[in-house]
């Protein structure tokens, strides 16, 4: 015989010529010499050296042990004391009962919605993370939930977890704030056959995510399409005087015309208009040269009118001269000090008309 001793916490399988015999717990024990015994840890997981089956024949070691089967389709979390220890995949395990408190929550992983109660903490650890999907949908966007390629349901702002299996999950996301798109550089032909590039900008918002997304491919294209061509028809019916002025009527036109259409698309629009108006080539010169000709003709038609001014006031003195002595002698001392500031010496004599006498006296000096 020999003496065996299990301290606490462990417990020994009783083995004869590799015979599974019995189960010994804490204490001390006597066995044949021929037996003997494998000592397993109560806090760790138990793996048998034989065949579980027929270890489990045994009802009192199969008492003493928490069986969890985990199917294809599932996977368990394991907890000890309440904190959070492993994830099991597909398998069979077994877990010494009594010294550590021990709970197994079973996960169906072949639907996709995470309905268990779980820490939200655990998310990011990786054994668990693993077997997550998980999407962003921000505060200033909308997403459409597809299972299977079929539109589910329509997400608001958040982050949504799913498990992950064989189904196909996806999201289509739609920024809803006001966004601005961009009609640069369109080179097009005026009604008097004038080439011009306008730049034409137009600000909108997605007000029906399903129709945006579902219904239509690249509503952002669609949206820029219509707008083109809008803008197209529009400033085809304009000479390019008109056109420059009157851009926002063009602009207001295009946005009636485009409004139309937009609702089909899911979107609104909230405002358009033209940016630059660029002369393109030999317009930008003769259009330069036409500006000239009419800045030259306006100051032609100043210098003309302050010249018949001109013309009318002296018209207008010499009447009244005619029709008043006094004036016309005022008229003539104006002259005689006017003369005087620039030759130095005039004799004239008291008699007659001076400016008779001054008329004398520059006839003889020339």
């Amino acid at each position: 015989m020999k003496r065996i001793k299990i301290n606490t916490g462990k417990v020994g399988l009783v083995f004869k010529k590799g015979e599974y015999q019995k189960v010994i717990t804490e204490g001390t024990h006597w066995l044949y010499l021929n037996q003997n015994v494998i000592i397993y840890d109560l806090t760790s997981e138990f793996i048998g050296t034989i065949a579980i089956e027929i270890l489990l024949k045994d009802t009192v070691l199969a008492d003493m042990l928490d069986i969890v089967e985990v199917k294809d389709n599932e996977f368990v979390l394991v907890y000890e004391n309440h904190n959070f220890k492993r994830v099991l995949e597909a398998g069979r395990y077994f877990y010494w009962k009594g010294l550590i408190n021990r709970t197994f929550q079973k996960i169906d992983k072949s639907k996709i919605y995470i309905t268990e109660n779980i820490d939200k903490a655990l998310f990011s650890n990786y054994q668990l993370n693993k077997h997550i999907r998980a999407f962003e949908v921000a505060a200033y966007e909308k997403a459409l939930l597809l299972v299977n390629d079929v539109y589910t349901k329509t997400l608001t702002g958040g982050t949504y977890r799913f498990w992950r299996n064989d189904t196909s999950i996806k999201i289509a996301k739609a920024d809803m704030r006001q966004l601005q798109l961009e009609i640069a550089g369109q080179e097009l032909l005026t009604k008097d056959k004038a080439n011009v590039r306008i730049n034409f900008y137009t600000q909108y918002k997605v007000v029906d995510i399903e129709k945006a997304l579902l219904d239509n491919k690249e509503y952002e294209k669609q949206l820029y399409i219509l707008m083109q061509l809008a803008l197209r028809t529009y400033v085809g019916g304009y000479t390019l005087d008109e056109l420059l002025e009157k851009k926002e009527n063009i602009a207001n036109a295009v946005f009636e015309e485009v409004s139309k259409n937009t609702n089909q698309l899911g979107v609104k629009i909230v405002n358009c208009g033209i940016r630059d108006v660029i002369l393109t080539g030999d317009m930008k010169d003769i259009m330069n040269q036409v500006l000239i000709a009419q800045k030259r003709a306006q100051a032609n038609i100043i210098t003309r009118r302050e010249e018949t001014a001109s013309t009318r006031s002296l018209l207008n003195t010499a009447k009244l001269m005619e029709d008043n002595e006094m004036l016309f002698k005022l008229k003539e001392m104006e002259y005689v000090e006017k003369i005087a500031d620039k030759i130095g010496e005039i004799t004239v004599s008291g008699n007659g008309n001076v400016v008779k006498q001054l008329k004398e006296i520059f006839t003889v000096n020339n």
